[in-house]
This record gives structure tokens, sequence and C-alpha cells, in this order.
């Protein structure tokens, strides 16, 4: 008698992860000696526009045998799941679907107001450690935050400085990142144990939503491998990503081909530095603010 065990093969991990199966629909099933392979879409969603999830079916039997080498195994590509949303208009019902996501502590691609990031529950430390798994990047760097508003500002940064509100009400909706002291209940895996946070509201309408309906900030890293370039599409970061992400969000090309400007305002004397010149010119800033 074949035992079934649901599993979908993590490329990034390198090995099999289990699938619980309250949620899966079989559509189809085929059988190799040992082995079976079966298709489920999307549960609950909307078929138009979803690709569905490959799942591998190993029976204990196939196991024993060793039906299906290791080698043979590793050769499959498993494809992201593509949500397609009006970046004008985002449909409601995509986007509660993708805030569940990214609440039940998945990573996922998402355009912003620059370039495709990486949206995850930065309260959900699982999750924050998969961000950094995923670009591969040092865990020394601390993650930037997409937010709603700068009333949101205030529950994640202690103390703020009036120069951070100048900032905010001159550039924000927009591409200024503003580096400042954070709040102490902000998980120290986030501000990479240096007592600081990285803030962003975005100018664009699908990652203003997708905020909204998770309740609370998003991560903002973006979409791409360490020292890779920048996505600007969606099948961008599915070429360079998509072994690792569960579903990426498609809202078109990206607005920009810059990333956002940081500021830096945690020092204690009320001084500001320029870390990054991006899509807000320098002058900009000297402007408001006067010389560093």
């Amino acid at each position: 008698m074949s035992c079934f065990l649901d599993a979908r093969f993590d490329a990034c991990y390198g090995q099999w992860r289990p699938v619980p199966h309250s949620n899966l629909a079989m559509q189809r099933r085929l059988r190799w000696p040992g082995f079976a392979l079966r298709h489920y879409p999307a549960s609950g969603t909307p078929a138009q526009g979803r690709s569905g999830v490959i799942i591998f079916s190993l029976t204990l039997q196939g196991a024993r045998r060793g039906a299906l080498p290791i080698s043979d195994q590793k050769e499959v590509r498993l494809r992201p799941e593509i949500v397609k949303i009006n970046a004008e208009h985002p449909e409601a019902s995509l986007v509660s679907y993708v805030a569940e996501k990214i609440r039940a502590g998945e990573v996922v691609g998402m355009p912003t107001d620059t370039f495709y990031g990486l949206a995850a529950d930065p309260f959900n430390l699982h999750a924050v450690d998969r961000v950094y798994e995923i670009k591969t990047r040092s865990r020394h760097k601390p993650l930037s935050l997409l937010i709603e508003s700068v009333d949101q500002a205030s529950e994640l940064a202690w103390p703020v400085p009036e120069t951070f509100y100048l900032l905010a009400r001159r550039f924000w909706p927009g591409p200024l990142t503003i580096i400042v002291k954070a709040d102490p209940k902000l998980p120290l895996k986030v501000t990479a144990n240096t007592g600081n946070v990285a803030l962003r509201v975005p100018s664009a309408e699908v990652p203003l939503a997708i905020i909204r309906a998770v309740g609370s900030p998003i991560t903002a890293t973006s979409a791409n491998l360490h020292g890779a370039s920048e996505c600007t599409n969606a099948h961008e970061v599915r070429d360079q990503l998509g072994d690792c992400l569960p579903l990426i969000v498609d809202g078109g090309q990206s607005p920009r081909d810059m990333p956002s400007t940081i500021v830096e305002l945690t020092s204690s004397d009320g001084t500001w530095r320029l870390l990054r010149e991006g899509a807000i010119p320098s002058d900009q800033i000297v402007e408001l603010l006067g010389q560093e």
C-alpha cells in the first residue's frame, strides 16, 4: 500500500518541504514508477492569471526503491504564482489575497514606486530570515520598510526629530527613504542590531493598497540577489528569484529606473547625512534642510 506525502521542492533550501492537504484541489495526476506528479491550481482564487503550484508526491515505496534519483529531482524548476494587479486601480480581492500571503509569513515579490521589492511582515522573524536568505544579503544590513503614512512612522521610530516631519511633508509619498532611531519594539533582525530603521511611503497604488490590507508595515528591500541588478518588472523578478518566491505581484513596469534617495537622521546633534542620491536630487534636500 502506497503512502503519499505531498511536498514542494524548495530550491532555496535544496530540500523537499511539506505541503498541507487542506487547501489543495487536485486537478491532474500522472504516475511514474514509485512517483506521482500532481498539479494543483491556486486554491480559493480566480483561475484567470494564476499559474497554480506544481507539487510532487513521493510514495514511500518509491523512496525505498530510489525510483527518482536526487539529482533528477533538483533539475525541476518550480515557477511562482504571478498575480497581475492593476497599477492604477488595484483590485480589492487580489490585494486581499496577497495580504493574506504576507500575514501568513510568506515573502512576496511586488512593485513599488522605484524597483520591485520583497514584501514580508517585519514582525514575523521567520519571514525576515527568508528575506535575507533569498537576497543572500548580509544580516548586518537593516531592511527598509514601506509604511502607509507619517502617523504610522511614529509607531516605529523614537524619538522622531522635527527634520523627519519636514522631509516627510515635502517628499512623501515618494522615493525618499528616511533613516531614524527605531522604536524598541521593532525586532532587532529588522534593524540588524543598529537601532535604526529606514522608512518610506511609496507613491504607488499597489504597495499602498497592500500595506493597508496587511494592516502593518512591510519590508521593501529590492527584489534581487545581493550585488545583482534591480528588477523593473515581474518577469525579471521571476527570472532572478522565481525559485525562492511563492508569489509575485505583476503591477507592470516600474515607474522609475532609479532607487530612492536615502537621508539619515540618527545623529544626536540633529544633523543629517545624505547616504544615497537617487530619484530625488540632493539639491532639493539641501534646499529644504540646508547644507549637511
